[in-house]
């Protein structure tokens, strides 16, 4: 019973703070002008002061001026992402599927007049045709590039909301563990996919909704953890841990994105999303609590990638990642 209280609270608290973590950057851009706006008055009001107070004065003013073009950019980033993903991709498939083609069907219909029974024949095989023409000059190539900017956008969008200053990683480091992250989230992913199959179909779809909660908390996490500068293995660590708390902090974008059986769609409704869950993983602070059987959900995968890279990567082999999880538990 205590368990089952326990899991249902990390849960909540993973929830409010991916909703309510979105708001921060809006509270920090206002605070941000009235601070603005009374650190202006008090120079104007202290105008004979000390060289050295005028001084640091304008230093203030000046970092204060840096961060409030810092959150501007921010929102001009994910105005963006809105407007690339959501007014030109997901609005060019709407425009196709429910506007293009059963305009063309239409005309067919106009066409043929009252052979009906042809137009529907004609349009059996020329739906398909149209379909592929369209998925592969506009669909696929469009949806490819909007990965490749919603990527270097994220990234953006991550450095410009982290509180705090970046940990500097040797090249070929910060090279090795993007990849081997890449290569655990992608196999994760496929895991979540292959257990929607199990023989029950309901304990199967969450099991796969589950997956994808803790998958999407992963990314929202990983920019900042990354900035602190935890390693792979520790960032897997945190969330098998305390697995309650990220499966209710990713469940809402999980959900969301679920909502339609489109790849395309799904894909949109989460590039729209997820830089409000990246400023909501930087302003997050997880509740403290972990189990004493962690859910090792991640193993397999690991497993596969130490195959694939021959032990490269190690889950608890790193004695900076213990020190880590320890801080972590005793906070």
């Amino acid at each position: 019973m205590d368990l089952a209280k326990s899991v249902s609270i990390g849960f909540f608290h993973g929830f409010k703070d991916s909703i309510f973590g979105i708001f921060a950057i809006r509270y920090a851009i206002f605070s941000n002008d009235d601070q603005n706006k009374s650190q202006s008055a008090s120079s104007s009001s202290t105008a004979t002061a000390s060289s050295s107070s005028s001084g640091s004065s304008k230093r203030t003013l000046g970092s204060s001026s840096r961060l409030s073009k810092s959150r501007k950019n921010t929102m001009q980033m994910i105005f963006q992402c809105c407007l690339l993903n959501g007014c030109i991709f997901w609005l060019s498939l709407i425009l196709f599927d429910y506007v293009m083609l059963p305009l063309l069907y239409s005309l067919l219909r106009l066409m043929f007049g009252t052979q009906s029974g042809l137009a529907s024949t004609v349009w059996y095989w020329m739906r398909p045709i149209l379909s592929h023409i369209f998925d592969a000059v506009w669909r696929i190539p469009l949806f490819l590039l909007t990965r490749v900017v919603n990527a270097l956008w994220f990234q953006d969008i991550a450095d410009s909301t982290y509180r705090g200053r970046p940990s500097l990683k040797s090249i070929s480091k910060l090279i090795a563990d993007t990849l081997f992250s890449l290569l655990i989230q992608t196999l994760f992913l496929i895991q979540s996919l292959i257990i929607a199959f199990i023989p029950f179909p309901l304990l199967g779809r969450f099991a796969s909704l589950f997956h994808l909660c803790l998958l999407y908390a992963l990314y929202s996490f990983e920019y900042k953890w990354s900035n602190m500068g935890w390693e792979l293995h520790t960032r897997l660590q945190v969330i098998e841990n305390n697995w309650p708390y990220f499966f209710g902090f990713g469940a809402p974008l999980a959900i969301l994105t679920s909502l339609s059986d489109s790849y395309f769609v799904s894909g949109c409704i989460f590039s729209l999303l997820f830089p409000l869950f990246i400023i909501s993983g930087n302003e997050a602070k997880p509740r403290k609590v972990l189990y004493d059987q962690p859910l090792k959900i991640f193993q397999l995968v690991i497993w596969l990638s130490n195959k694939l890279f021959q032990g490269t990567i190690y889950v608890t082999g790193s004695s900076h990642g213990r020190t880590l999880i320890n801080k972590y538990k005793t906070r």
